[in-house]
This record gives structure tokens, C-alpha cells and sequence, in this order.
């Protein structure tokens, strides 16, 4: 029994990861492609779907690395919270590679539908994996959607820190995954038009790799032909390092001091209950 509890090493947090958001994008593509391969489910079941997916994968990794699960949330973690830079390569690798497993799984799960569907495998299924700008239809430029994932991201880094400040009001009784699931839900129902929502590097690339392998030629560019795929991973990146560092001027350096708390680490009930005390 001893050996259940020893703190885990850099891999044991890389395994969390890897396993945390396999299990985000399993849920988050496989909807996608339910709702545009096989006709079930609209805007709405794919906004909940993700925001489900992100609960998930935090409840899996949240213990032993945190639950990073984005490149964005662990680079500003490491910007503006302590977390390591060493471990900040060996995270994003862990997180996209679980993203890439997860999109292959649901690659060959909807293998019928999506051949069916689009049998070239063109644009036309092309977003049941990685981001478009204008979700490939509608008028919006590649600028525009890299200002859109810039302030989606920053939106998402600057509420998860507020959530899992333990200083702040944290939601007990842990509780903070499923509060994350719903910014993320409603950051899907009120910022998905320009871009997709990608708001994550590792959900986007990692995806985007799996289509390219299993027959997808254009999956590095978007509609209009252009190599697209940099722009979800730098957008976010510096929009996480923008919200988190608005969080820190506006909100976080007037909250009260309290014992220091693990750069990412969820609140946990005790921990709130020994603030308050404090």
C-alpha cells in the first residue's frame, strides 16, 4: 500500500497528462465527428461534449500533474505561477501525443461515416479534427482568427486561475474540474465562430497530425489553401500568457496570502477549509 501513495515523478505527470487529455480529445473530436460524419447532435451537444471532456480528463490527471492537459495553461503556469520550465517541453509533448492517440481512435472509429461522407477526406471533414478560421465557411480571415484564439485563451487562463486559487473563492468539495467543463461549454457556445474554439495548442496539433497520417493531404491548411496550422498553437500560447498575467494584476495580488499551493494543483477541500482558518 505504501507504494500507492509515493509522489510521482516527471513521468508519472507526463502519464497523467498524456492519459488526461486522451481522454478530453476522445470525447471533444469523437463529437465533432458523431455531429458532422454521422448527422447526430448539433453546436450544442459539441459544446457540452468538450466541456464534459475537459471535466473528465481533469478528474483523471488532476491529482498527480495538476491537469495542465494545454500547453497555454502550462507555459502561463510557468510564467506566472512557479511551475518548472524544465518540465514545461516534456508537458506539451505529453499532452499533444494524447491528443494525437485519442484523434486516431476516433479516425478509425468513424472510418465508414467519414468516407462516406467526404470519400476524398477534403475540407469538408477536415474539422472533425483540427480548427478552421470561419469553421470553414464563413468570412473570417486568418488575422481574425488569430485574435480570436489569442482572447478565447486569454478568457480560459484567466477563469481557471481564478477557480483554482485557493486564495480566491475556490470551489469545494472538488468541485473545480466540473467548473472548468462549464467555462469551457460556455466558452464554446459564446466563442466558437471565428475559430473553432481551439483555445489549446495540443488539441489542435495533436488531431491535426493524426489526419494528416490517416489520409488527410491539406490538414496543415485551411480553406483558402493557407498553412493555417501555426496559428492554434501560437494564438493560444499567447493568449494564456495574457489572461494569466491579467488575472495576477487585477485580481490576484489583492487576494489575501495564504501557504503556498502547488503551481497548477487543484484546491482540495482541507486546503480551503485551512485558509478560511488562517
Amino acid at each position: 500500500m505504501a507504494e500507492r501513495f509515493k509522489i510521482p515523478g516527471l513521468w508519472g505527470e507526463l502519464a497523467a497528462e498524456f492519459a488526461g487529455t486522451m481522454i478530453l480529445i476522445l470525447f471533444g473530436v469523437g463529437v465533432v465527428a458523431q455531429v458532422v460524419a454521422g448527422g447526430l447532435g448539433d453546436h450544442d451537444s459539441i459544446a457540452w461534449a468538450w466541456g464534459l471532456g475537459v471535466t473528465l480528463g481533469v478528474y483523471v490527471a488532476a491529482r498527480i500533474s495538476g491537469a495542465h492537459l494545454n500547453p497555454a495553461v502550462t507555459i502561463a503556469l510557468a510564467v506566472f505561477k512557479g511551475f518548472e520550465w524544465r518540465k514545461v517541453l516534456p508537458y506539451s509533448i505529453a499532452q499533444t501525443l494524447g491528443a494525437f492517440i485519442a484523434a486516431l481512435l476516433v479516425r478509425w472509429n468513424y472510418t465508414e461515416v467519414l468516407h462516406k461522407v467526404d470519400p476524398g477526406l477534403t475540407i469538408k471533414t477536415q474539422g472533425v479534427f483540427s480548427t478552421l478560421p470561419g469553421n470553414g465557411s464563413l468570412p473570417v480571415g486568418h488575422w481574425g482568427a488569430f485574435r480570436d484564439q489569442i482572447i478565447g485563451t486569454a478568457i480560459l487562463l484567466f477563469l481557471i486561475l481564478a477557480i483554482t486559487d485557493a486564495a480566491n473563492t475556490a470551489p469545494g468539495a472538488n468541485l473545480a474540474p466540473v467548473v472548468i467543463g462549464l467555462l469551457v461549454v460556455a466558452i464554446g457556445m459564446a466563442w466558437g465562430t471565428d475559430a473553432g474554439y481551439a483555445i489549446n495548442p495540443a488539441r489542435d496539433l495533436g488531431p491535426r497530425l493524426a489526419e494528416f497520417f490517416t489520409g488527410y493531404g491539406g490538414a496543415f491548411r485551411d480553406q483558402t489553401g493557407y498553412l493555417y496550422f501555426w496559428i492554434p498553437i501560437v494564438g493560444p500560447i499567447i493568449g494564456g500568457v495574457v489572461g494569466a498575467g491579467l488575472y495576477q494584476v487585477l485580481v490576484g495580488r489583492f487576494l489575501p496570502s495564504e501557504a503556498p499551493q502547488e503551481p497548477g494543483e487543484i484546491p482540495t477541500p482541507n486546503e480551503n477549509l485551512e485558509a478560511t482558518r488562517g
